[in-house]
């Protein structure tokens, strides 16, 4: 669901993903003191054809909501197709990616002056990703540090890297900082973002890995109580993450970017990894830490996908023990390889996506299971909503009390979507 900023100052509707979120809170922030009032920002998605589907219908939903009010839409299906969406009426600017980070932006007479509609870029030409200190995002629960942007990997179905640029890192002490600055500020969880996560480092000094960030946070940040890695790609998991991952304060949760679970689907996609390393990475990890929970991205109906192929990820699920699955629709993205390719037809795709996320929903609800009965620490969020540590939501009988705190809950049951617990305390 879109995520919209309370009444005063701008408006922000943020789609998509994660770093999308974040990004949002830094607009917003840069928006407010600038002093710019009234206006909606929209921050798109471009990952499927529904996403920017979705976002046009966003445009006409605030344009409605908020007659008169400049509406500035950006994010990556703005980067990737600024003409479309200036063609629309309701649009007063269009703004590119790496433009939307820039304090200067968002000062009024500048972006909002003038008769140019159109203000992107070559995302392709940024070579640096700055640090942006943000705090609060969500209380005192957690908060999010970007430490990394764009891809230089190319998958036939991705429109991404036209969308977020080449792969580019957050230096490490930068992020050691800012970490610093958030646990200082009363923050329980820092979860680290990028585009790419895994491909952190390439572009750095020494070319460090992800894994050698983690340690160093773990390191010179003894206070942090809680460190989160969110989405990775699988085949890029270094040794020193891999140790990590046993460490009690690195949260046991991993989000793998799998994709597809059959070989020759893989490698038409132009994936890294085959489903045999991904069942053993999964196996791996939970010998490591036996308490993680695991998710994944999954495609129904690629390209030249038959019955076989996608039986083969079916049984991912349950080969690799996912909790948590994102189901994607295939859908074709002009100007990639994938859209070229003999297309499945759009009935058999909607049937085997959901085919795809009823394995997901049986699984999570496996997952739920395993928890029922148990006293967990809980890290409290708001009001009656709390997670665990391997992110399982939490709908709590009673209100804890101010976010960001953790204290014992029973769990009770669950609703398919969440665990019900009762506060111990």
């Amino acid at each position: 669901m879109p995520d919209t900023a309370p009444p005063s100052g701008p408006a922000v509707i943020t789609l998509g993903c994660r770093l999308n979120t974040y990004e949002s809170e830094v607009m917003r922030r840069h928006a407010q003191e600038a002093g710019l009032e009234g206006a909606v920002i929209i921050n798109t998605c471009a990952v499927t054809s529904e996403a920017v589907r979705g976002a046009r219908q966003a445009i006409r939903r605030a344009a409605k909501d908020n007659p008169g009010a400049p509406i500035i839409v950006t994010g990556c299906a703005a980067q990737t197709d600024p003409d479309m969406f200036a063609a629309m009426p309701e649009v007063t600017r269009v703004i590119g990616n790496h433009e939307k980070m820039q304090a200067e932006t968002w000062a009024p007479a500048g972006l909002l002056g003038g008769e140019e509609k159109v203000r992107v870029n070559d995302i392709m030409s940024v070579r640096e990703t700055a640090a942006h200190l943000i705090d609060g995002m969500e209380g005192r629960a957690r908060a999010y540090v970007q430490v990394q942007n764009g891809c230089d990997h190319r998958c036939t179905f991705c429109i991404i890297p036209y969308g977020r640029g080449n792969s580019r890192s957050v230096p490490a002490g930068e992020v050691v900082a800012q970490v610093r600055a958030l646990v200082a500020s009363g923050h329980h969880e820092v979860v680290l973002t990028g585009v790419d996560l895994t491909s952190w480092g390439a572009d750095l000094p020494g070319t460090p890995q992800l894994g050698n960030l983690v340690q160093r946070l773990l390191k010179l940040v003894p206070e942090l109580r809680q460190l989160r890695i969110s989405s990775i790609d699988a085949i890029e998991m270094d040794e020193a993450l891999m140790e990590a991952m046993g460490e009690p304060r690195v949260a046991p949760y991993l989000h793998l970017s799998l994709q597809h679970g059959d070989n020759l689907i893989l490698k038409r996609m132009k994936r890294r990894h085959s489903r045999e390393e991904a069942i053993a990475l999964t196996e791996r990890l939970r010998v490591l830490r036996p308490d993680i929970a695991l998710g994944a991205d999954l495609i129904a109906g690629f390209p030249t996908e038959t019955e076989a192929h996608f039986e083969n990820s079916l049984r991912l699920v349950e080969e690799c023990g996912l909790s948590f699955l994102h189901a994607f629709s295939y859908s074709p993205r002009p100007g990639t390889p994938a859209a070229k390719m003999p297309q499945v037809a759009k009935p058999v795709i909607k049937e085997r996506a959901a085919r795809l996320r009823a394995a997901g929903d049986a699984a999570l609800a496996r997952h739920f299971a395993r928890h029922v009965g148990e006293v967990r620490e809980a890290l409290i969020e708001r009001g009656l909503t709390a997670r665990l540590p391997d992110f399982t939501p939490v709908r709590l009988a009673t209100p804890a009390g101010e976010g960001g705190r953790t204290l014992p809950v029973r769990m009770t049951g669950h609703d398919g979507k969440q665990l019900l617990g009762t506060p111990l305390t």
